[in-house]
This record gives C-alpha cells, sequence and structure tokens, in this order.
C-alpha cells in the first residue's frame, strides 16, 4: 500500500478530485496549507506599499492506494494539477506498513 500526498493549487482540486474518481480511487483528506518552493513566494501592492508573499496558499491531498493502483494515480494527479507554470506542486509516495479501519477492525488492503 501506498501514500500519496500532493500538494496543489487550489482551483486545481476539482479537477484531481474527478480525475482521481475516474481513475478508481476511492478516499481521499484534503487539507489547506501554506507554502513555499523554488517560486519563493512573489511581491504583492497594497495601497502603494509593496510587501512579499512568502507562504503560498496551496492544497494539499493525502490518497491511500494499493501498490496496482499507483502509477494510475500519479499520473491522474499529475494530468489533471499540470498548468506549465512554476508552483504546479509536488506529488510525495510513501510505503504504508499497516492500515486498520477502526470501525470494523478491518486491515490492510480491505481497510482502504
Amino acid at each position: 500500500m501506498k501514500k500519496l500526498e500532493a500538494i496543489i493549487r487550489h482551483y486545481k482540486l476539482e479537477d484531481v478530485k474527478t480525475a482521481l474518481t475516474e481513475a478508481g480511487v476511492q478516499g481521499m483528506t484534503v487539507s489547506e496549507v501554506r507554502g513555499f518552493g523554488r517560486q519563493r513566494g512573489h511581491k504583492e501592492t497594497y495601497r502603494g506599499a509593496e510587501y512579499t508573499v512568502d507562504f503560498m496558499p496551496k492544497v494539499k491531498m493525502e490518497v491511500v492506494v494499493a501498490e496496482d493502483q499507483l502509477e494510475v494515480a500519479v499520473n491522474a494527479i499529475c494530468e489533471s494539477a499540470r498548468t506549465g507554470q512554476v508552483g504546479d506542486g509536488k506529488i510525495f509516495v510513501s510505503s504504508l506498513e499497516q492500515i486498520i479501519r477502526i470501525r470494523t477492525g478491518e486491515s490492510g488492503a480491505e481497510a482502504i
């Protein structure tokens, strides 16, 4: 089992959600986050004063998939979140040792 953490743009959330649903992914957790990568934020002007916005608002999606769904899920996120501009985001893939569904006590792939 693999856990995908994708940091994407806010306005791409619905596109990514739709693409993952069509790819057969059945659940996800979404959080609003702030951060920066290579882009290092940007400058804005408010009432004539220029200031730097260091932390950009983003959305973090967490998705757990079986190993055979990994490539399909990663491709779905990449294709639907890509704009070609700096700040499109990143996907982190990590292995999960165990998953347990609290309600039923199921574990492993059945708990996804």
